[in-house]
């Protein structure tokens, strides 16, 4: 009998790929574990085993697997199912699914190892100098991998050298499976046992009475093994006796200490005093009530205002889910929250959080899903952001969406185009666990489930304490600037309201959502903007670097003096962005301490956390900030927040614009008044009268959710229609507008629903690539996943036209 097993290999291909193996292979391996694989004619994949049976493929003679690599699964067959769920929701392949979910540490590629031809004489003759230097090497040394050959050669591309040395006959070439996980190892010292005996201290410091040093660091050895009680390593023992780890190395020679080696987590939360919550009356029966609707219903919305206390209800919540020995996922909208989050949750349950998210680097990563996959106590709660979704659970009793509305939960680029609040639904589902939304601003899609009894809803509609919501004014700008009673981009209202909140030593957030100075250059003679010259894209100015950059390809050229189109100097920058706030606010005020927090000013892997605990210290006294200073964080000493442009918010092509917008500055005035002071928001519009802006002004949700959903239906929008964009993209503006013309009329023909397009979006090229969109939308009656094969099916009819197959597309299920 032949054994066959089935690879989910971490390429973007519809199906997975059937390999031979052998009895005992097939009795020892198990679904979930990784199986090196040879793929293609000399490449080797990390493939995952997705099912075990006895039928050969049809279609092709199926290879043996490279190697086994686990022993025991480092996924579950719960993960394999919820994959399979976002590869057919999201029609997209499951390779990809699985190249997303797993660590990059855990996938192992094989690399290429060149040795030299022992068969074959090497004439050095008809050698150039560049090979003649891989040969030279290798005479050396046995073998060489790529990238030493590249430090030999001292350039970046010598595959094809490698080329012309394997025509010659004079190397060889193999690939080699590279594991890329290593374990923190910490170096630790003992004494050797012939002297542990207290008799033999003595004979010990007579034998280093001439090597003073030494001596130092044994005495303290003997004080830390006194005080601590645990082992010790090099490093403490070095930092306690003041003397480098070269005098610990003579010791170690000299067979008087022993060294060995304990491995470590990378990241670990200390075990604290577990603080105790009380909880207010309208928290208490939230928390009962979200209780009860769990009762009979899986999910659970929670609308409270901003700063109604969530937070608090959650960890009450959580508590709970330990006490029956349960897993808790807390997803975040974005990586800056989780930094408050932790020490928040770390005063309540020391060690048993872990965190996951991407600026963590793939070894912490791999020893969280290990702690994962194993229950550990260390991993009971973790807090991550929408990639945490993809943790081997065993047992999850509890996911909480904290920020449900934030529109980034949704992945947008590479596949799977995964909505993280949607699937982790899906996978609660999956794990008969229990999801809590949370919002101030819940999207209109949540709570009109939550209206039409498919959610349980819960509100809380008072802050915590005494704090009432913030006091909100406009102001005008067409007026202010009419009267001159601007400075800059600053009202004098807004200006006025800075110095009483600096006087009184309070803290101040200023919002504008664009980075950078300007996000236009523009010559007054000829009115030419320097563009990108990849994307169809203005260059924004950064002021701070001196240059001019693509916010979308990263191309960056330095500022021009001179226009580049007829050579005036006449140029002015138009438009204002973060890093312009935050000069001006300089002059405006050069004692304060005033920074900027964008994704310029946040790259490193603890820039946010720098930046938001000094602003939590109060060292900062004005804090300027995009879209990331809107998601729920806390700080009790702001009192005052200005939003500089609500405008450039609402006029977006886009059917969520108004929506995003109330939610955008609910949340940013959110941040105001958070403890006893009354807060106070400041927004500068062109429109005050817009409906939008007032509903804001008057903490009117209901207001904006009934409007919205009303043009909804009108204009045949989620939650009533299905929205899938495919978005075509190719070098050549023709070929693009052919295919998409084509694709079009294919899907006017097969289906009876609206179908619009092919559009050019509002950013039609970026990197050298034509853009075009066609919009399907499907209405709740229709079969959804019928359609999605329908759908897929006309795209295999057009990527097999000959003259389209360069055409690429992507497909976007619920891409908003």
């Amino acid at each position: 009998m032949e054994y066959f097993i089935e690879v989910i290999l971490p390429i973007a291909l519809p199906q997975t790929f059937t390999y031979k193996v052998s009895e005992a292979e097939f009795d020892y391996i198990k679904i979930g574990s990784r199986v090196a694989v040879p793929f293609g004619k000399s490449k080797f994949y990390t493939g995952l085993v997705q099912q075990k049976n006895y039928n050969p493929p049809t279609l092709y003679e199926a290879k043996e697997i490279h190697q086994i690599i686990d022993a025991f699964p480092v996924v579950t067959q719960i993960q394999l199912k919820h994959w399979e769920w976002i590869a057919t929701y999201y029609m997209c392949c499951i390779g990809e699914v699985y190249r997303t979910a797993l660590p990059t540490a855990l996938l192992l590629e094989s690399e290429t190892i060149i040795s030299a031809n022992r068969n074959e004489e090497i004439i050095t003759d008809n050698l150039t100098d560049e090979e003649y230097l891989v040969v030279e090497a290798l005479q050396q040394q046995s073998s060489l991998k790529i990238t030493e050959v590249t430090s030999i050669l001292n350039k970046k591309k010598v595959l094809p050298i490698v080329h012309q040395l394997l025509n010659k006959g004079v190397i060889t070439l193999q690939e080699e499976m590279v594991d890329q996980y290593k374990p923190k190892l910490v170096r630790y010292v003992r004494l050797y046992p012939e002297f542990n005996e207290a008799n033999k201290l003595e004979s010990l410091l007579l034998l280093l009475k001439s090597a003073q040093k030494q001596k130092e660091v044994v005495l303290s050895y003997f004080q830390l093994k006194a005080t601590l009680k645990k082992p010790i390593s090099v490093k403490e023992l070095s930092e306690s006796s003041g003397i480098s780890t070269t005098v610990i190395k003579a010791l170690i020679d000299k067979e008087i200490f022993e060294e060995y080696y304990i491995q470590q987590d990378r990241v670990s939360f200390d075990e604290v005093e577990e603080s105790q919550i009380n909880l207010s009356l309208p928290q208490s029966e939230a928390l009962q009530k979200i209780q009860q609707g769990f009762d009979n219903k899986e999910v659970c919305l929670l609308h409270g205002v901003t700063a109604s206390g969530k937070t608090e209800v959650y960890i009450k919540l959580i508590e709970s889910y330990l006490l029956q020995g349960k897993q808790i996922l807390y997803l975040l909208p974005e990586i800056a929250l989780t930094t408050q989050l932790v020490s928040r949750l770390t005063q309540h349950f020391g060690n048993k959080v872990a965190v996951f998210h991407s600026k963590y680097t793939n070894n912490e990563r791999v020893e969280v899903w290990g702690q994962v996959l194993h229950s550990s106590e260390k991993a009971q709660i973790v807090i991550g952001a929408r990639s945490a979704l993809f943790l081997p659970f065993q047992d999850l009793g509890l996911i909480i969406v904290d920020e449900e509305h934030e529109q980034t939960f949704k992945q947008v680029d590479p596949a799977p185009r995964y909505h993280a609040r949607d699937a982790a639904i899906v996978l609660a589902k999956f794990h008969d666990a229990k999801v809590l939304l949370g919002s101030a601003t819940p999207s209109i899609e949540s709570y009109y489930n939550a209206q039409i009894g498919k959610y349980a809803l819960v509100e809380l509609s008072e802050r915590f304490g005494n704090a009432v919501l913030p006091e909100i004014h406009l102001v005008d700008l067409k007026d202010n600037y009419f009267r001159k009673k601007m400075t800059g981009h600053f009202s004098q209202f807004l200006i006025d309201a800075i110095t009483e909140a600096l006087y009184n030593g309070e803290q101040i957030i200023l919002f504008q959502n664009r980075r950078g100075y300007s996000p236009v250059i523009e010559c007054l003679t000829c009115g030419h903007v320097p563009q990108c010259p990849h994307c169809d894209v203005s260059l924004t100015y950064h002021k701070f670097k001196n240059q001019l950059r693509c916010h979308y390809c990263g191309y960056s050229m330095a500022k021009p003096n001179a226009c580049h189109a007829c050579s005036s100097i006449d140029l002015t920058s138009k438009g204002f962005g973060t890093e312009q706030i935050e000069m001006e606010l300089s002059s405006l005020f050069p004692t304060k301490n005033i920074k900027r927090m964008d994704q310029d000013t946040t790259r490193g892997k603890y820039a946010f956390e720098r930046l938001i605990d000094s602003f939590k210290n109060r060292e900062i006294d004005i804090l300027v900030g995009t879209q990331m200073l809107a998601k729920g964080l806390d700080f009790d000493n702001v009192s005052l927040v200005g939003i500089l442009n609500a405008d450039s918010m609402l006029y977006f092509p886009d059917f969520r614009a108004f929506e995003r917008s109330y939610q955008m500055m609910t949340q940013v005035s959110g941040r105001a008044g958070r403890s006893e002071k009354k807060g106070k928001v400041v927004i500068q519009t062109y429109n005050p009268i817009h409906n939008t802006i007032q509903q804001v002004t008057h903490h009117d949700y209901i207001g904006m959710y009934k409007e919205q959903l009303y043009e909804r239906h009108i204009y045949k929008y989620p939650p009533y229609f299905k929205l899938i964009k495919l978005t075509l993209k190719h070098k050549d503006f023709d070929k693009l507008k052919e295919s998409s013309m084509w694709l079009y009329q294919v899907f006017k023909q097969q289906f009876d629903i609206p179908i619009l397009g092919p559009e050019e979006p509002p950013v039609s090229k970026i990197r050298n690539e034509y853009i075009r969109t066609i919009l399907i939308k499907i209405p709740q009656e229709k079969h959804l996943g019928n359609t999605k094969k329908a759908i897929r099916k006309v795209l295999n009819s057009f990527e097999a036209i000959s003259q389209y197959k360069a055409v690429k597309v992507s497909v976007n299920v619920d891409f908003y």
